[in-house]
Order: structure tokens, then C-alpha cells, then sequence
């Protein structure tokens, strides 16, 4: 073999093992909770994984799990406190690959323990609908719309917040775009609004049917045992569309901000990056502030991901997004924080030697701040 020949097999060699990190890596960090708790997954005739009537919950009461179909939130229910304490409901968007249940762990919801934390602190209206895992999110959006139209419908209020995690940011973006009659405020977190390094890269080894059939076998592999709606049909191409360069540029010109809706964002940074001036925000919250010193060190899952992002090794990143790319809106800070530690996973984790980040004290610091904007 000649040198030029070795090498070239060398660099095939390096972008496959490379994919299957970076596959296992979105799968595992993106999929790594579970999305709403008491769903009903029905499969409709193209195979997508939906979610019925009883597929969204509200916050019970005390933190425990709701009784009925919607819960404690519903009007009448009794949920702590027994009403919201603002004028529209919460909904908590989860992002690419949120499933009911992790492995079967009805504990184990994507926002972990955020919707009961909420519940505890007299937040009765918290809702966390399940969409498509495996889809873009004009589909996804789509579906959320539908299920924020059964939850004004039962709870009797004009409109919700969407606060969305991830792909969830742009499903909350499409529903605005397109029935801003539903939403008064989106907050995204860790959205990338930019796109992501990470699609970029995969998109670009997809092309070798190797590396295709890596990918396939990660799918299966990973998702399958854990997930028992994906089956043996998987497939991920369309949310990594989205999240690249051309799809996300595509995105943002079918779905510009609704002059009514509010819109805000935040992230979050990793490898004890401080964010420098990147982080500065439009407006400065207590409880980000007082944690701009708190540094995140690097999850194992992100090694790969993060160093994708981190390009020249001074952009901040949470192992998948970019802060630039997260910004949208009203920029309201950098949290110290990867994209697990951004809803509290793997299962209530901490984030890391010397992080004081609290996920669940920071969900419950920002919907008092959309709360005392009269939202």
C-alpha cells in the first residue's frame, strides 16, 4: 500500500470510529431523558410516534404525580396553590429525541423533576406535552400546536409560554410563527438557533454508506432496548437536517418571529468557558449573575462534541450548541452548564467537581422572571 494509500484509509478509518463517538454522543446526550409522563403514544399511518389527548400532564399537586388525564392543574383540581400564579399556563418542550418514559422509568422525565419542583413551589399550570422524537420541527411544531390547543381548551386560558429545550426552542418558534393566537412568551434554552458544528459534521460523513450503516446500528443499538416506540425504523435525518448550516438558514426564513410574541433566550457553557463578552446579556438576571465565576468542567459525553464546537478552543459551547448560536430574542445570560445539565440529567446528577448550578432552582427562577413580566 503506498503512503498516499495508507492515509486515505487511516482518514477513513478516524471519520468512522469519530461518527460512531459523535453518533453515540447525540443519541445518548440529546435522548438522554425522557419527555412527559402519563402519555398515551399512538402511531399514526407514517409510522410517527404521537401522542394522544391524555398525552400531556399537569403539575399535581405537591409535587406528586397528577391524578386524571390533566392532573391537579386543571381547573378545579386543587394544585398547589390551586391556580398558576400567572396568567398563562407553562409548557415545557422537550427536544430531539424525548421519549415518555426513560427505559421504562416513569421517574425519569426530560426535564428531570422540573415540572414537580414547579408544582411545589404553587406553579399548579405546568404542562409537558411529548412530540415526534425523530422529526423536524414543522412536524413537531405542529403537533405541539395541536396539544397547546387541548390544554387552553381544558384549563379555559387564552394562550401558554413555551419554554423549549433544544429542538423544543424551534417547536415553540413554529407554533408562534404559525398560531401566535396560542403563545404569549417562548424562552428557549440551549436552541440552536444557528444550527450546530455537530450536524454540520455528521452530514458530512452520512455520505459514506459505512458510516450510514454506523449510524443505523447506533440507532437501533442504543435507542431501541431503551425506547420501546422506536421499533427497528429509526431514522435521523430530518432533526440533523435542521440543525445544520443550509436547514436551519431554511428554518429561520419560513419562521420569522410573530410581532406579538415575546421572545427571549439563554444557554448554557461548558469546559470552563466564562463566556466572556459572548455571554454578556440584553438584560442582566439575579440568578444567572450570581453565577458568571461558577465554571462547568467537561462531561465525558461531550469530549467529542464539545471540541467540535469549540473550534479554535475559545468559542463557548454546551457540548452541542454554541452560545451564539442559542442566542434569540432577548439574550438573557450564559448558565455554567452542559446540554444534560440543562435539564438535570443523567437522572438528577450534579454537573460536575465545584458546579453549583442547580437545574430545577434554575427553571424555577426563570418562570418567576417570565412571571413578573406579566406573562
Amino acid at each position: 500500500m503506498t503512503a498516499i494509500g495508507a492515509q486515505a484509509t487511516n482518514v477513513r478509518m478516524l471519520r468512522g470510529a469519530g461518527f460512531a463517538l459523535l453518533g453515540a454522543s447525540v443519541i445518548a446526550v440529546l435522548g438522554s431523558g425522557a419527555c412527559s409522563e402519563e402519555t398515551t403514544p399512538i402511531e399514526d399511518d407514517d409510522g410517527y410516534v404521537t401522542t394522544g389527548v391524555t398525552g400531556v400532564t399537569a403539575s399535581g399537586s405537591g409535587g406528586a404525580p397528577s391524578t386524571g388525564a390533566w392532573g391537579a392543574g386543571h381547573p378545579g383540581g386543587g394544585g398547589a396553590g390551586g391556580e398558576s400564579t400567572g396568567p398563562y399556563p407553562i409548557v415545557l418542550a422537550h427536544g430531539f429525541f424525548g421519549f415518555e418514559e426513560f427505559a421504562g422509568a416513569d421517574f425519569a422525565t426530560y426535564f428531570y423533576e422540573v415540572r414537580e419542583d414547579l408544582a411545589d413551589h404553587g406553579e399548579a399550570l405546568v404542562f409537558t406535552p411529548a412530540v415526534d422524537p425523530f422529526n423536524d420541527s414543522t412536524f413537531r411544531g405542529a403537533q405541539l400546536a395541536g396539544h397547546i390547543e387541548e390544554i387552553l381548551s381544558m384549563t379555559g386560558k387564552d394562550k401558554v409560554v413555551i419554554i423549549g429545550h433544544s429542538q423544543g426552542g424551534l417547536d415553540a418558534r413554529v407554533v408562534a410563527h404559525d398560531r401566535p393566537d396560542l403563545v404569549a412568551a417562548v424562552v428557549t434554552v440551549a436552541t440552536p438557533h444557528g444550527g450546530t458544528p455537530v450536524a454540520d459534521v455528521a452530514l458530512g460523513l452520512i455520505g459514506d454508506p459505512n458510516v450510514s450503516a454506523i449510524v443505523d446500528d447506533l440507532v437501533n443499538a442504543i435507542g431501541a432496548p431503551l425506547y420501546d416506540q422506536l421499533g427497528n425504523e429509526t431514522a435521523v435525518s430530518k432533526p440533523m437536517h435542521l440543525f445544520s448550516q443550509p436547514g436551519i438558514a431554511a428554518f429561520n426564513a419560513a419562521y420569522p418571529d410573530s410581532p406579538g410574541v415575546f421572545y427571549a433566550s439563554i444557554t448554557g457553557r461548558t469546559d470552563y468557558h466564562l463566556g466572556s463578552q459572548v455571554c454578556v446579556p440584553d438584560v442582566e438576571l439575579p440568578f444567572v449573575d450570581a453565577l458568571q465565576t461558577v465554571e462547568d468542567p467537561t462531561d465525558p459525553f461531550f469530549l467529542l462534541t464539545e471540541s467540535l464546537c469549540d473550534g479554535n478552543g475559545s468559542v463557548p459551547n454546551d457540548g452541542l450548541v454554541r452560545v451564539a448560536d442559542a442566542k434569540h430574542g432577548e439574550f438573557w445570560g450564559c448558565i455554567p452548564g452542559d446540554h444534560l445539565d440543562e435539564v438535570g440529567h443523567l437522572f438528577g446528577d450534579g454537573p460536575g467537581f465545584g458546579n453549583s448550578f442547580d437545574h430545577k432552582a434554575f427553571y424555577r427562577e426563570l418562570v418567576a422572571h417570565v412571571r413578573s413580566l406579566g406573562y
